[in-house]
């Protein structure tokens, strides 16, 4: 048989073992005109096969270099410098996949705003618009808002849920042990997947959320298998916090603080805010102006306000005495005659900041430090989950 009627696929080992084979049948003296030895000694063989093999490494090693320097892809300075500064949760708010990818894509595209990556802040933004020279646009903060109080004690349970800790495979046992098929299970799904440990559990089995430490990522929002869970901005400060759609009746059956859609903030709101759908309630953030009116006349307390005190209105020198502060209050705290300066009584001032909105001059002033309120705020609930 000749070598050329031999048909065999000679990969890169093969040809290795071939080569030693050689290498060791021509040092041992099998083949003509060689005498045999008893005894062969292998250490010149693996000597010069270790330096076989190193020259066919360099040789390979030489190409590899050769083929990535031309091949190369190169990467822009700054995106390294963007990733730095970013708050490395990988949580997917900003619409990509990671931090890499947004610091790829803010630097090299001009239409992506510096300002997306939510977890690192306007310290972040402000950094991200230094580097890649564009300009940073102020953005709302916005926080987790849990949209159901359906505690462990104003609630019902339809039977005793005993498998894993977790809301999501609570939710495969027949739709969750909570008798309201819109409330939360009280599980802790959500403060598990937390990355800034903005969520934590009360003794009454529902979430609080701690919003000096929540950066609006929408992790929770997303692992949430109930949607209870929604991110809005922080100014939205009034909210109907519960999702049931069920007939007034069938949800008092369920639980005690739940909204029976009987439409009396519809009536009350001076914005036309709240509207109710399919006995579901919902207040429109982009019409309310937070002035709390609807709060106290709901009747089962389904709408909380997150604002624990309202600064109260304050009329300034510039009034014109036009009376239409008089005419809009809905507790008659505006006061005067007609052309002169008018007074408010704080005494029964609500601070709805309804008269600083109608007043044609802006001689009232009521408005609220956002970030004193929210700081207020956490503190309030912070007391509340040490007292629980």
């Amino acid at each position: 048989m000749t070598f050329k009627s031999l048909k065999i696929k000679m990969t890169g080992p093969a040809i290795l073992i071939l080569v030693v084979l050689f290498a060791t049948i021509a040092y041992a003296g099998v083949g003509g005109g060689v005498e045999a030895k008893e005894k062969v000694d292998f250490i010149p063989l693996v000597k010069w096969t270790l330096i076989f093999l190193a020259g066919i490494g360099a040789v390979f090693g030489m190409g590899l270099a050769i083929a990535a320097k031309r091949f190369a892809v190169r990467i822009d300075p700054r995106v390294e410098k963007v990733v730095d500064v970013l708050a490395h949760a990988h949580c997917g708010a900003c619409g990509y996949a990671g931090c890499e990818q947004y610091a790829e894509a803010v630097v090299n595209n001009p239409d992506v705003s510096p300002n997306l990556c939510i977890p690192a802040g306007a310290k972040g933004a402000e950094a991200v618009a230094l580097i890649t020279g564009k300009k940073a646009e102020i953005k709302e903060p916005q926080f987790a808002r849990i949209m159901c109080q359906g505690s462990t004690g104003k609630s019902r349970r339809k039977f005793k849920y005993e498998g894993v800790i977790d809301c999501r495979a609570a939710v495969l046992a027949g739709g969750g042990d909570k008798s309201c098929a819109y409330g939360c299970l009280g599980y802790g799904t959500c403060s598990r997947v937390c990355p800034f440990d903005a969520i934590t559990m009360s003794k009454d089995g529902l979430p609080v959320v701690d919003i000096t430490r929540c950066t609006g990522c929408r992790k929770c929002e997303q692992a949430c298998p109930k949607r209870v869970i929604e991110v809005l901005p922080a100014s939205r400060q009034v909210l109907v916090t519960c999702h049931s759609k069920d007939k007034g009746g069938d949800t008092r059956k369920h639980c005690d603080i739940g909204c029976i859609a009987c439409g009396i903030c519809v009536k009350v709101c001076p914005f036309d805010a709240p509207s109710v759908t399919n006995n579901f309630s919902r207040i429109d953030i982009d019409k309310c102006r937070v002035c709390g009116l609807c709060v106290p006349k709901c009747p089962t307390k389904a709408i909380s306000d997150f604002i624990p005190s309202r600064p109260k209105a304050f009329i300034m020198d510039n009034c014109i005495g036009c009376q239409i502060c008089a005419k809009v209050c809905p507790v008659d705290a505006p006061s005067g005659e007609q052309k002169k300066l008018h007074v408010i009584n704080k005494d029964i001032c609500i601070g709805c900041g309804i008269c600083t909105a109608k007043c044609p001059v802006q001689a009232i002033d009521g408005t609220f430090n956002a970030q004193e309120v929210f700081a207020a705020a956490a503190a309030k609930k912070a007391k509340k989950v040490e007292a629980a």
